[in-house]
């Protein structure tokens, strides 16, 4: 299990400058993550959904996050 503080943890770890936003879909495996960030500027969807990926890749992998919906974005 995972909590939503340890997944913006994360991810910030990895985009500093980020605003992440969790919600539980389904249990607390099953997560909504919105990943707001201007180190997307320039990259294709795929490239910034594969920045999220690595910032939760243990976590993937041992199924602490057995499901995730991504949505990611540079700031306005």
């Amino acid at each position: 299990m995972i909590t939503k503080a340890e997944v913006i943890s994360l991810v910030t770890k990895k985009l500093p400058n980020s605003k992440v936003f969790v919600e539980n879909i389904k249990g607390n495996d099953h997560l909504q993550v919105t990943v707001i960030a201007s180190e997307f500027d320039g990259l294709s969807l795929v490239k910034q959904h594969q920045l999220v990926y690595s910032a939760l890749r243990k976590e993937l992998a041992t199924e602490a996050i057995h499901a995730l919906a991504l949505k990611t974005e540079t700031p306005n």
